[in-house]
């Protein structure tokens, strides 16, 4: 009697077993961070209670989640230098291929962390789980102090942890913020948002000449005054230890709109480069503006498209612009700042074809 009850108990297992074999052959066979968000597959059977066999309970990917994943992983549009001369001139095709691009943002409950909102500026802006800052905590089990809303982005030819996007700071984040600039070694941070537009954008986040945020003290050494940004030279010190780092304030950005003229950003990212260079630190840009998607898309898309240029003599801003998002969900956010991409590295060739003669 009880082999005849294990055997039909074994039945039922290997039936359930059958019944997911080609969802998860789908599953696995995709990469690991695109998984479904925030998801574990575990199959366990249970030997002590065979008597009741519980259905298994997986998150499957949707075909229109598959397709999306797809699209971020492999769309691509290589743009000549005079295509890309072409292609600004026509913006409505430019949306069209905006429109297409899947956001990638995240539900709020794919994020393994409780009270997490309260260290959102946005409640729908939140951080891609697989890419996102981990700060450190003293203690393991206090996830919501190693949380922050910045993710890694990639740079130029994937290039790992090349910029942290992250919304502007709030009062109750600042703190967190130094940490992370300290913690990733972070040689340049660039804001690109007033602190106020109608609504409050972000909190003043450094002091005027001395801070102490949390661990890490904050010194500004010298400030610059620029037409268009303020870059101030700034010491981090935090323990025994010191570090310089540069900040940007980039102020012509106008409110729910694009600049008229993409020349002030093309100086800003010149300045930025420099400021990073390649014998500096090595740890990522942080780029924020409010929400951390929006006019940061725009700086990392056009700072990757120049570098593509410059060295490939062509640009794939939709590639750029899939990377970006598979990395943090609406990255560059409206059709409007993809147009305005697309302008900046324009009037960045045209300065090449004139260094160069060509």
């Amino acid at each position: 009697k009880i082999t005849k009850k294990l055997k039909q108990q074994f039945r039922d297992v290997h039936g359930s077993f059958l019944a997911l074999t080609d969802s998860l052959f789908f599953l696995f066979s995709l990469p690991s961070f695109l998984y479904r968000r925030g998801s574990n597959v575990s199959l366990v059977l249970d030997m002590s209670a065979l008597g009741a066999v519980e259905p298994l309970s997986i998150a499957m990917v949707t075909p229109r989640e598959a397709a999306a994943r797809e699209y971020l992983l492999s769309a691509g549009r290589p743009l000549t230098r005079l295509q890309l001369r072409d292609v600004v001139q026509n913006t409505h095709k430019l949306h069209a291929e905006f429109a297409e691009i899947p956001m990638n943002f995240i539900d709020p409950k794919e994020l393994d962390v409780s009270n997490h909102g309260t260290k959102n500026r946005y409640k729908t802006i939140l951080p891609n789980p697989h890419s996102r800052v981990i700060l450190k905590s003293k203690s393991c089990n206090d996830l919501l102090s190693s949380y922050i809303n910045a993710n890694y982005i990639r740079g130029y030819l994937g290039d790992h942890k090349a910029f942290i996007a992250t919304q502007g700071p709030m009062v109750n984040t600042v703190n967190d913020f130094w940490q992370m600039a300290w913690q990733e070694e972070a040689p340049v941070i660039v804001m690109i948002t007033k602190l106020k537009e109608k609504n409050e954008k972000c909190v003043l986040y450094w002091p005027e000449k001395r801070g102490i945020y949390g661990r890490v003290e904050v010194l500004v050494n010298s400030v610059r005054e620029c037409e268009h940004f303020t870059s101030r030279s700034l010491t981090l010190k935090c323990g025994n230890q010191t570090r310089e780092l540069q900040h940007y304030w980039y102020t012509s950005w106008p409110d729910h709109k694009t600049p008229d003229s993409a020349l002030p950003l093309l100086q800003l990212m010149a300045d930025v480069e420099t400021a990073r260079g390649p014998g500096g630190p090595g740890g990522p840009v942080i780029v924020h503006c409010s929400a951390g998607i929006g006019r940061t898309g725009c700086f990392i898309a056009t700072t990757i498209g120049c570098r593509q240029l410059q060295l490939e003599g062509v640009v794939d801003v939709l590639s750029i612009t899939c990377q970006l998002r598979a990395d943090r969900g609406g990255m560059i956010q409206t059709g409007e700042q993809y147009e305005f991409v697309h302008h900046a590295l324009s009037l960045y060739e045209s300065r090449l074809s004139a260094e160069t003669g060509q």
